[in-house]
């Protein structure tokens, strides 16, 4: 029974996050789950890690993407495709109202108190601020290809994971 819902859950659409991966044609995703202890009657997070075929390279690290089962296996490891990028990471919206979050709070409501208190000089403003990938190569590495780390050196590699 367990495994019939697992294969059944497995051709539906997936919500996941982007993680760094040593595979060039693929994206590795990571989809929590709950996973019922039978003994305990409880529910205890699980992840599952799954590699997607993503021609266009449209998510990077840490983007929420849509995937879906792929009709036939591509490769051995390549089981899915990716769908669409859901929330691209750095740009966090509330799924229910669709409204941009800064921190705990909604944009629109920090922008309407500093126009009643007045404007603090520290204040961020997000309508100036750049698109995310401005530094690319610079302070974003994500584009850069990534490789295993099997020895520690004195100097720490950022590509390394």
């Amino acid at each position: 029974m367990a495994n019939k819902i697992k294969d059944a859950a497995k051709k539906f659409l997936l919500l996941g996050q982007c993680v760094p991966t040593v595979k060039q044609n693929a994206t590795k995703i990571r989809v929590k789950r709950l996973e019922l202890d039978e003994n305990l009657l409880m529910y205890f997070k699980k992840d599952d890690f799954y590699y997607c075929y993503d021609p266009n390279k449209m998510c990077k690290t840490g983007d929420i993407v849509l995937i879906k089962a792929l009709p036939q296996k591509m490769t051995k490891l390549i089981t899915h495709a990716v769908e669409e990028v859901v929330y691209p990471f750095g740009d966090v919206t509330d799924p229910v109202t669709g409204k941009k979050v800064a921190k705990e709070r909604y944009r629109e409501d920090v922008d309407r108190q500093s126009e009643l208190y007045g404007k603090l000089d520290s204040g961020f403003d997000y309508k100036k601020a750049p698109p995310r990938g401005w530094q690319e190569g610079k302070k974003d590495f994500t584009s850069k290809p990534t490789y295993t780390r099997f020895h520690v050196f004195d100097e720490n590699d950022p590509y390394s994971i």
